[in-house]
């Protein structure tokens, strides 16, 4: 697996509202040693790297793990979706990251008679959305409610909670939840 090191740098540099020559301050080396390592030019050495990351400050372990690039993109294609269910419900989430981000929306496919479960949902947070297709039966508490096209929820995630699709047409919903809790 080859890890572009300088755009994981440049990315990482960026989301710290650091120049290079602020960063290459920090770290007691050269504006030229971080240019040319975000130019992929230079291979730096486990310890010129360890350096430069103690500049941010990061663990060189949280510099590989974690995916920098993932957290300040703005678009996204359809196949850079986040696929976390497949099968009578689909969940597709914008962002494969949510590390530090403080809303998660989704794109939920409910198959005809499709449901949630019997154990109601609970979850810290907020959550709300559209049906863009179909028909979808959610129950929030002692609450039912059949929505269609153009009809939206919105409740405290607390809430014990299930959604479940009714008709032979599959239910399609846009939704998001603060803080990321699915």
């Amino acid at each position: 697996m080859d890890i572009d090191i300088g755009a994981r740098l440049r990315s990482l540099r960026e989301q710290h509202g650091l120049s290079q020559r602020e960063l290459a301050k920090q770290a007691g080396v050269t504006n030229g040693t971080i240019s040319m390592i975000e130019q992929n030019k230079s291979s730096p050495s486990v310890g010129s790297l360890k350096k430069v990351l103690d500049g941010i400050p990061i663990a060189m372990s949280e510099f590989f793990a974690n995916d920098f690039s993932s957290r300040r993109k703005i678009f996204y294609q359809a196949d850079e979706l986040a696929t976390i269910s497949e099968g009578k419900i689909q969940y597709f989430q914008i962002g494969r990251d949510l590390t530090g981000k403080s809303l998660q929306v989704l794109h939920e496919t409910y198959a005809p008679g499709a449901d949630t479960g019997r154990n109601m949902l609970s979850h810290q947070g907020e959550e709300a959305g559209f049906v863009v297709q179909g028909r979808l039966e959610i129950t929030v508490g002692s609450e039912r409610k059949v929505l269609k096209k153009g009809e939206a929820f919105y409740f405290e995630s607390h809430r014990p909670h299930r959604f479940k699709c009714i008709g032979d047409e599959a239910a399609i919903v846009v939704s998001a939840c603060t803080p990321p809790s699915f």
